[in-house]
């Protein structure tokens, strides 16, 4: 019974956010949680003035392409690390570990430089590769951690049967730790669509922004419009819940059945 109470005032920001979005200038900053009458001009005029599908199709490109090179890199290393148990990879992990101490914030700019000089600025791969860079060592924690614990009597029958490296790692390893895997997409897709900083200071170009950007045009010192800038974080937000309601049972199956797997 305690939940619903804590499901209550975690939902409140978000119900109230929609409520300011779909209020008008006058209403805006009612302090009601809900206020009438309701209005959609908010949305209408966020899509009137923004390209949003060019902005979607940025952000879209940017995480799909961040979460498939997160998954690769930080599988195959922990499979390197955990089963193959190759040289020096024990070293690399406890080096990958240091990183995640360091604040995001603090190497926004000295990231920026780099693509500048490399002539990365307005490219996806100037995000992309940033994002897989950052996202990747808590996603190898994650991945290795649950391929430590994997059985590997059944790494010792594969190798007996003659499988390869290779065979082992896509027909053995990665069925083991497909759990691991969903979540970590999960959590990498919503950490890259939600990300500001790094993007605000490599798309500059209009045509390469992405949709993460557009509140920053609705909100300033005096916050003129604050229908269109909560408009747009509903927006902002919708793929998101799009993205649970389907992986919502795979994402509990995996789960379930990592918790019995030994």
């Amino acid at each position: 019974m305690i939940l619903v109470p804590v499901l209550v005032l975690w939902m409140v920001p978000e119900i109230y956010m929609v409520s300011v979005a779909l209020r008008s200038p006058d209403t805006a900053f009612n302090p009601q949680l809900f206020s009438f009458p309701i209005t959609i001009d908010n949305f209408v005029t966020v899509i009137r003035e923004n390209p949003l599908l060019t902005f979607f199709w940025n952000s879209l490109v940017v995480t799909c392409g961040t979460v498939v090179i997160v998954l690769a890199a930080a599988a195959l290393f922990a499979f390197a690390a955990s089963v193959l148990r190759l040289r020096a990879t024990t070293f690399l992990y406890t080096a990958l570990l240091t990183t995640l101490m360091i604040p995001i914030a603090s190497i926004v700019l000295p990231i920026a430089i780099m693509l500048r000089t490399i002539g990365w600025i307005n490219t996806y791969q100037g995000l992309i590769l940033p994002y897989a860079a950052l996202g990747a060592p808590y996603a190898i924690v994650i991945i290795k951690t649950f391929m430590d614990d994997s059985p590997k009597e059944l790494f010792e029958a594969g190798r007996i049967d003659g499988c390869t490296a290779w065979q082992l790692f896509r027909h053995v390893a990665l069925p083991l730790v497909r759990p691991a895997l969903i979540f970590v997409a999960v959590w990498q897709f919503i950490v890259t669509w939600n990300e500001f900083f790094l993007a605000l200071v490599v798309m500059t170009d209009s045509s390469h922004k992405t949709v993460t950007l557009v509140p920053m045009q609705y909100s300033g010192m005096y916050m003129a419009n604050p229908g269109a800038l909560f408009a747009i974080l509903v927006i902002i937000a919708v793929p998101l819940l799009v993205l649970y309601v389907f992986v919502q049972k795979y994402f509990i199956a995996g789960l379930l059945s990592g918790a019995v797997k030994g």
